[in-house]
């Protein structure tokens, strides 16, 4: 704007007959807009809004772990209802902390030698007001939305781990995703000087890899890891019989469980319409608009494959799968809720809903025991999801999103389409592999060398909540829960153990 000024001040000063400067330039302001006086005034409202946007989107976002929490502990038997809430609750404030001291600068910092594979600056919020953080220079809300997706990523494993995991082993676990594996994941996508993201400096293969709010950043890096801590710490007591077939254990209340799925719904309004970052132009409301649109019908694609899907296999309507299968799909659309098209979208969610289903029947017979079935829903239907984008991203919307203009870049599905996306796509699904798998084998081994990965068998039949919190989460509430309820230790029931029950094995 400057520039314009200045050039118009130029030419007007030497074609005006009357040697008058102040009138020349006033006339260039004028010409240039900045002579209007609500200018300014129009600016701030727009940042304002922005700054509303993130803030507004961040708290939805960390209502999330409500439904975290809640879908967790109905999924679980009430014997371990207060552990898996303190662990939830636990995410959060450790990444908070994790977050402020290296997670964001790992994530976004970019110092006097950036390099594409991890941040070097920001470490503790330093020269905050100097520096890059994601949407602008120095804005404070980038820090805490980002800090809410850093907290959900590190939350995902909780319920791949249930029951059975050592407290100790995952207040580790916590800090460590949230303070070094997930920002350097959120580094190479969405940072400007990381090497994989559709809007770096220097992107893959002159294209990049799009993952709008973290189908594979988030979803995939934290289902990964709970995934590696469940095969390491094994199955619960009773899982498998001595045959190797797997024993029901249902959590102690689907009330819990739908109330989870509905707050996890209303956060995912945050998770992915704000990623635009900005909803200050014409542009940037259509993104957002249009990502509210292919969240939700994605969701209700999962949730109806699911549910139609168990009635053919088990000739009943399954609640539980109509909510897995929901979060399945916004957990696929996630990645592409933006370039996509809400046809496009629906078939997103359908197939999520359908593999989601075919990975959990190859867990069972891999004997991995995932009490929540997250591994499936985070790493399996984020993994879909990342692959889905490159498949039908639309060129139309990817200008519109991300204002890049080059030919033949969108979805392998189209005509005329360069393959490079969803090439992009598929290195960005084997790079999270790769790191997320290494680090958190090696995490997790160490805990195990040292026999501090898993409780010990004692400990699980009575319970964490007795034997590490101190009491149930329903004592003196006046409720009472039945002993004949499906899902209940074997310590309150006064049964024994099955005769086939395999010794544990972590």
């Amino acid at each position: 704007m400057e520039d314009c000024q200045e050039t118009l001040f130029k030419a007007l000063t030497a074609a005006i007959t009357v040697n008058d400067e102040d009138a020349a330039r006033e006339l260039a302001r004028t010409i240039c807009g900045t002579g209007d006086p609500n200018s300014e005034r129009i600016a701030e409202v727009a940042n304002g809004l922005n700054t509303f946007l993130l803030l507004f989107g961040g708290s939805l976002v960390f209502i999330m772990h409500g439904g975290f929490a809640m879908l967790e502990a109905g999924a679980i038997r009430s014997k371990n209802a207060m552990n898996i809430l303190l662990q939830t609750i636990l995410d959060a404030a450790a990444a908070g902390i994790m977050w402020y001291c290296v997670g964001f600068g790992f994530a976004f910092g970019q110092g006097e030698k950036p390099n594409k594979f991890i941040g070097d600056a920001m470490f503790g919020l330093a020269r905050y007001s100097t520096h890059m953080t994601g949407s602008g220079v120095g804005r404070w809300t980038d820090f805490f939305f980002q800090w809410a997706f850093c907290a959900t990523a590190a939350t995902i494993p909780a319920g791949a781990v249930a029951e059975r995991f050592n407290f100790n082993a995952y207040l580790g676990y916590s800090m460590f995703i949230a303070g070094f594996v997930y920002p350097v994941v959120a580094h190479w996508a969405w940072c400007p000087q990381g090497w994989l993201g559709f809007y770096t400096i220097d992107p893959l293969l002159g294209t990049g890899y799009i993952d709008f709010a973290g189908s594979g950043v988030i979803h995939m890096t934290g289902g990964l890891a709970g995934l590696i801590g469940a095969a390491m710490v094994g199955p619960r007591l009773g899982r498998f019989d001595a045959d190797g077939n797997p024993v029901e254990m249902p959590g102690h209340s689907a009330i819990l469980v739908v109330l989870g799925t509905v707050l996890l719904w209303f956060g995912w309004y945050g998770f992915n319409p704000t990623s635009m970052l900005a909803i200050d132009t014409i542009a940037a409301a259509n993104v957002v608009g249009r990502s509210a649109v292919t969240t939700t019908l994605s969701g209700a694609a999962g949730g109806i494959a699911c549910l139609l899907g168990g009635f053919i296999r088990r000739r009943g309507w399954d609640l539980v799968g109509l909510c897995n299968g929901i979060l399945c799909g916004f957990v696929a659309i996630t990645a592409c809720c933006h370039v996509v098209e809400p046809w496009a979208a629906i078939i997103c969610g359908l197939v999520a809903g359908i593999w989601f289903d075919f990975l959990c029947w190859v867990l069972l017979k891999l004997k991995i025991d995932d009490p929540l079935s997250a591994g499936p829903m985070h790493f399996g239907t984020g993994m879909w999801g990342v692959f889905f984008t490159g498949l039908l991203a639309k060129q139309e919307y990817i200008t519109e999103a991300y204002g890049r203009t080059e030919d033949h870049m969108f979805g392998a599905f189209y005509p005329h389409s360069n393959g490079k996306i969803l090439a992009c796509q598929v290195i960005g699904i084997l790079a999270i592999i790769g790191w997320v798998g290494g680090t958190m084998t090696i995490f997790f081994g160490i805990f195990k060398m040292c026999g501090a990965l898993r409780i010990p068998p004692e400990v699980e039949e009575m319970g964490l909540d007795r034997s590490k919190h101190g009491g149930s989460a329903y004592n003196g509430t006046g409720i009472t829960v039945s002993p004949s309820a499906p899902g209940n230790d074997v310590m309150r029931n006064k049964q024994q153990p099955s005769a086939k029950v395999l010794p544990m094995n972590g």
